[in-house]
């Protein structure tokens, strides 16, 4: 290895080209300079999920688990996290995750704004994740404007800059 740092993005939301991929792209490239280097949408692996011999989602797990800094992203579905993201997530090792992970979650409204932090939190921890950054949460409305994102990543940077020092903007 040339000592480059990977920076992956996982999505669980049920549609492709979501909203929420959108997100997570975004925070990957602003809290590192630069765009992901794995990008994995779930929603087109489809039932491949449910088969533990697949080798596509396998690979996709090998390779996440072994990214420097993971977007973890998913819409917020009665309160918590999609099963889509929890079959991916089901696929790691206790310690499957080697790097920092970022939970990321939207919605439609307020009321799950710890939903990140309560649910999509603890279970990246459990597999091996290092979270250092409060989860964000983003109402659907405003996954476009990156007004909704500065305070955070102005608060999360310092920290994905000590651990992931190639970003440019980090």
């Amino acid at each position: 290895m040339s000592g480059t740092r990977r920076v992956a993005v996982v999505v669980g939301n049920p549609k492709p080209e979501s909203r929420t991929l959108a997100a997570a792209t975004y925070v990957a490239r602003e809290l590192t300079g630069q765009d992901p280097d794995l990008v994995v949408d779930l929603a087109v692996l489809g039932t491949a999920l449910l088969d533990w011999t697949d080798p596509t989602v396998a690979g996709l797990v090998e390779e996440v688990g072994d990214a420097d800094l993971v977007v973890v992203a998913s819409p917020t579905y009665k309160a918590t996290y999609t099963g889509l993201l929890k079959l991916f997530l089901d696929r790691f090792a206790t310690d499957g995750l080697s790097g920092v992970a970022v939970p990321l979650m939207l919605g439609a409204g307020p009321a799950h704004a710890l939903a990140p932090e309560l649910t999509l939190r603890p279970v990246l921890t459990e597999i091996g994740a290092l979270v250092v950054t409060p989860g964000l949460y983003v109402l659907d409305a405003a996954h476009d404007d990156p007004t909704t994102y500065a305070a955070w990543l102005d608060r999360v940077r310092p920290a994905v800059r000590h651990l992931h020092p190639t970003g440019a903007n980090a």
